[in-house]
């Protein structure tokens, strides 16, 4: 019945993947601590780094099928990637090393500030309008955002998305370039944080709960989830679903609701 759940939940999974740019983490961390609660405090471990494995694939496959256009967009952001995978790879090794209990409520204020700043602060629902006009070009992410993100969202196993897609919004981009343009930024963050997750060796609690880890990652969690997520990406992003700016952005806030609510219900 769990595998069962885990794909129902990987369906979701990719539509946020197309939809938000979220690569599954968001989705995937508040279910893999529910599906491996008999861990106990170890369950936000594996669950964050079951997340990355996760991301890695949906991310690499959304990236795969995203319009060059839309793309190009990043054109120049070499320094960006790089940091983003620097930051991660620290982000990654801290989460092994700090109680279980911090990255969990962690997520939770990250994720509860987060929709805070996007409903009181101008950018990302409404137009900024203090200062100077907005420029006719969307701007690019500064480089130095990289590494903090990145080690942000290693730790918390969310994939970035939640920094970047906002920041993209208020650089200009529209909801549905920002939310594709956040998959191949997630995927520079998640691939090194699966590395060193594969690495780590696993939660002493795995032997006596029934949960096969590998390193620590959650193989039977990703496989459900990812054959659930996958097909729902190559749909979606062959006939995207048009929705508009100010719905999409409003939605995206919502989702952030939901797992917020989800994260403490498993706490």
């Amino acid at each position: 019945m769990d595998f069962v759940m885990l794909v129902g939940v990987g369906l979701l999974t990719g539509v946020t993947t197309v939809l938000f740019g979220f690569g599954g983490g968001f989705v995937a961390v508040p279910v893999v601590v529910w599906a491996d609660a008999a861990l106990g405090t170890d369950a936000m471990r594996v669950a964050t780094a079951t997340s990355a494995l996760v991301m890695v694939v949906n991310a690499g496959f959304a990236t795969a099928v995203t319009p060059r256009r839309v793309l190009l967009s990043l054109r120049g952001s070499g320094a960006l990637l790089l940091l983003l995978a620097a930051g991660a790879t620290a982000g990654a090794f801290a989460t092994r090393l700090a109680p279980a209990a911090l990255a969990h409520w962690a997520f939770v204020a990250y994720v509860a500030l987060t929709i805070a700043d996007l409903l009181l602060r101008p950018g990302f629902l409404r137009p900024d309008t203090r200062g100077a006009a907005a420029p006719d070009a969307p701007r690019p992410l500064p480089s130095a955002l990289g590494a903090p993100i990145g080690g942000v969202a290693a730790f918390l196993g969310v994939g970035g998305s939640v920094m970047t897609v906002p920041a993209m919004r208020r650089a200009g981009h529209t909801m549905q370039v920002a939310t594709a343009l956040a998959n191949p930024l997630t995927l520079a963050i998640a691939f090194p944080a699966t590395v060193v997750s594969l690495y780590v060796a696993a939660v002493p609690a795995a032997a006596h709960a029934d949960v096969h880890l590998v390193g620590l990652i959650d193989l039977r969690a990703a496989a459900a989830l990812l054959l659930g997520a996958l097909p729902v990406i190559a749909v979606l992003r062959r006939r995207p679903p048009r929705i508009p700016d100010r719905v999409h952005a409003w939605a995206y806030i919502g989702l952030l609701g939901v797992v917020t609510v989800a994260m403490l219900l498993v706490a």
